[in-house]
């Protein structure tokens, strides 16, 4: 039987779950539906049944659980401040998870947990001062030095997501007008392309289609220009030596980094222009870094 970490990686449509080994390997995953149209008690109360069910999981001994999720999080309270797309808010989902199976239990953000395990495991091994951002449903930042993730005084350090880039843009759903979100997230690229288009595709087919349709090229260049913008803002404070690109659209690879590449070369002026890299770890990247929390909190016996 093997000794695991239950690691959840909650997102705004998907919950990744995984049992993980104490070196990181995953052995069991599997993918299911954030309920987020039901309301975000819905959400809470599945994913607490979901660590409870993969906990029971034959063959395997639970020892810890690591739960990641997107917005504002208090690590060391384990209490989930604000989702601006789940619609939470002070969540206490350290507490509610060790009442339900009396493990030890670590509440991580989701993007510094996938920017953890990148920087351990994956395409950041060997950076000292990585910036890692995931553009999926959402956009979120997370800064890692020397391995560990810097969360801010209140849990929100490098929300890139929600810096605002388009002062006269659409609102956002944290309530900003033109933050990078409202914007370049593959959900708001979609949008915009429907809009001009009248046709919905998905982000993976429009990419594919710009070399040969107009709208495509249009929006993806507009999106490439708004990721740009804040990805130099992310530059300037915080100047790392690597940016490591995870989430939807980094499945595009070099669609995506190499006109990013450029645009933020065009706009570098004392700026230096890091390393870009896509991620390596891929969908498993939240998990893996869950997994690496719960070990934490198991090792530090807390």
């Amino acid at each position: 039987m093997s000794d695991v970490v239950v690691a959840l990686d909650v997102g705004g449509t998907s919950m990744k779950c995984a049992l993980v080994d104490v070196n990181g390997r995953v052995l069991h995953s599997e993918t299911r539906v954030t309920p987020r149209e039901h309301g975000p008690e819905a959400v809470i109360k599945s994913i607490v049944d979901t660590a409870v069910e993969l906990a029971a999981t034959p063959g395997y001994r639970a020892r810890a659980v690591g739960l990641v999720v997107p917005g504002p999080v208090d690590n060391e309270r384990g209490i989930a401040v604000y989702s601006s797309n789940l619609g939470w808010r002070d969540v206490p989902f350290r507490q509610l998870v060790e009442a339900e199976l009396g493990l030890p239990t670590a509440l991580g953000h989701d993007v510094r947990a996938g920017g953890l395990a990148e920087a351990r495991l994956g395409a950041g091994r060997g950076s000292r001062q990585l910036l890692f951002v995931a553009i999926g449903t959402g956009i979120a930042g997370a800064h890692i030095i020397d391995g560990s993730g810097l969360s801010g005084a209140h849990g929100a350090a490098c929300e890139l997501g929600h810096v605002v880039v388009r002062p006269d843009g659409p609102k956002c759903g944290c309530g900003q007008y033109g933050c990078v979100e409202s914007l370049a997230s593959a959900v708001q690229f979609e949008r915009r392309y429907a809009e001009a288009s009248g046709t919905a595709r998905e982000a993976m087919d429009i990419i594919a289609a710009v070399d040969t349709d107009p709208i495509a090229q249009r929006v993806w260049r507009e999106t490439i220009e708004v990721l740009a913008d804040g990805f130099l803002l992310g530059i300037a404070l915080l100047d790392p030596d690597t940016i490591v690109v995870g989430g939807g659209l980094a499945k595009s690879g070099d669609a995506l980094l190499t006109p990013l590449r450029t645009a933020l070369t065009a706009r570098a002026t004392f700026h230096t222009v890091p390393r870009l890299v896509a991620a390596e770890l891929g969908r498993e990247a939240g998990c893996v870094g869950a997994a690496l929390l719960g070990l934490e909190r198991l090792e530090d016996g807390t």
